[in-house]
């Protein structure tokens, strides 16, 4: 089943999968909204994500895929893990969170042909979140540039932090940029997504989304290298700029990049590796190694864990580990072995980017953004549908009389 068929609904389904994936904790907004509001609108959105994905889809037709696969086994392992309510009744709020993310996920399947329609879909959504940062920073400078966060960019209308921020506006530069190189939309459409979403993106001084875009774009404009006189010209002009940038403006580039922050706390990570080093010298009993202590807020000692890997360790045990790995390797074997192309490239770049994120972000072990990427990238993978044949009519068979059939013979 080809993109011109997918229904539209499809589209809102997938902005309403974004929208349940935004959070629901973050900065202070211009209009106080009460946390459980903003849960309901979330939780409500994948509700009805879940509802309209069977509703379009009610035969229950899906896809094979590897990545879903892998997720429901993740999926299970979270049940198993949060089953003994270590980590309170939130635990199996949250894998059910989880299981209607997964099965609307399962629903959409059905039109994963390796087209290009989800992509288009995942930049139109981000950038209407990203609209609302833009606008809360129109309307309130000082709410969307707190000294709480060092001035660094957040939602002020709904609340976003810095990191979710650039993480929104890496994704969408890099899969345009990828869309124009491909020439699969004008540049003067492209124009108008890449310029505003890199003023954001520096504005939030989001280093891993900074690193993730630029290794992630490498990555994959380098896989079409061999195919694409556009992508060979593109990273030629990318090399000279970026050299030209280092040589320029180095004590620029360097002072955005420290965000003011001492060389001690830099190499600390923001205080990220007192956190990590806590948390594995933590006493653990052999189920908590192997399955975690259940789902949770992604914190330790009432601090963020910032680290996919670690926070699927304390949640999900060493089995999450090793099936979030697994996604990881097979999402990227298999865009390897895959002849190069746009939607080759956009994957490695998604897949890329969430490898690099999970140092230091947290998501890849419930219900996120990254997972979302992922899901994206496996869209852009899946073989293309296989046209049904047509029905050839059946012709009746004439009767032949008996002394006809004789006389043939004879």
């Amino acid at each position: 089943m080809g993109a011109d068929h997918t229904p539209k609904i499809v589209g809102t389904v997938w902005g309403l999968l974004v929208l349940n994936t935004l959070g629901s904790a973050g900065a202070k907004t211009i209009i106080p909204l009460p946390r459980s509001l903003i849960q309901m609108v979330t939780m409500g959105a994948l509700v009805a994500a879940f509802a309209l994905a069977l509703a379009v889809n009610l035969r229950l037709r899906v896809r094979a895929s590897a990545y879903l696969f892998a997720l429901t086994l993740l999926l299970v392992s979270s049940v198993i893990s949060s089953a003994n309510l270590e980590s309170g009744f939130g635990a199996l709020f949250r894998c059910a969170r989880l299981a209607l993310f997964v099965g609307t996920l399962w629903l959409l399947s059905r039109w994963w042909d390796g087209g290009l329609t989800f992509v288009r879909h995942h930049i139109r959504m981000y950038f209407a979140v990203l609209g609302s940062v833009a606008a809360g920073l129109v309307v309130s400078p000082g709410a969307a540039l707190p000294d709480l966060y060092g001035g660094r960019l957040v939602g002020a209308l709904w609340p976003l932090t810095p990191p979710q921020i650039g993480q929104y506006a890496a994704v969408i530069i890099g899969l345009t940029v990828l869309l124009v190189l491909g020439r699969r939309t004008d540049r003067a459409g492209a124009t108008v997504i890449i310029v505003p979403s890199l003023v954001l993106l520096a504005l939030t001084h989001t280093r891993t989304a900074t690193l993730g875009l630029l290794i992630g774009l490498v990555l994959a404009i380098g896989s079409l290298m061999l195919t694409s006189a556009a992508a060979r010209r593109f990273f030629s002009w990318a090399v000279l700029c970026a050299a030209v940038a280092a040589v320029g403006f180095a004590s620029a580039l360097q002072s955005w990049f420290l965000r003011g922050q001492s060389k001690e706390n830099f190499s600390n990570l923001t205080g990220r590796a007192k956190v990590w080093d806590a948390l594995l010298a933590a006493p653990r009993s052999g189920s908590e190694k192997l399955f975690g202590v259940g789902l949770g807020d992604k914190s330790f000692g009432g601090l963020p864990i910032d680290n996919s890997w670690l926070a699927v360790y304390n949640e999900q045990g060493l089995i999450g580990v090793t099936l979030v790995a697994v996604i990881i390797i097979v999402l990227g074997g298999v865009a390897l072995l895959r002849p190069p192309s746009l939607q080759r490239a956009c994957a490695i770049f998604l897949i890329s980017y969430c490898a690099i994120a999970s140092y230091t972000e947290a998501g890849l072990g419930d219900a996120s953004p990254y997972l979302l990427h992922l899901a994206l990238a496996g869209s852009l993978l899946a073989a293309p549908a296989a046209a049904a044949p047509l029905a050839t009519p059946e012709v009746p068979q004439r009767h032949v009389p008996s002394w006809a059939r004789r006389s043939e013979v004879t």
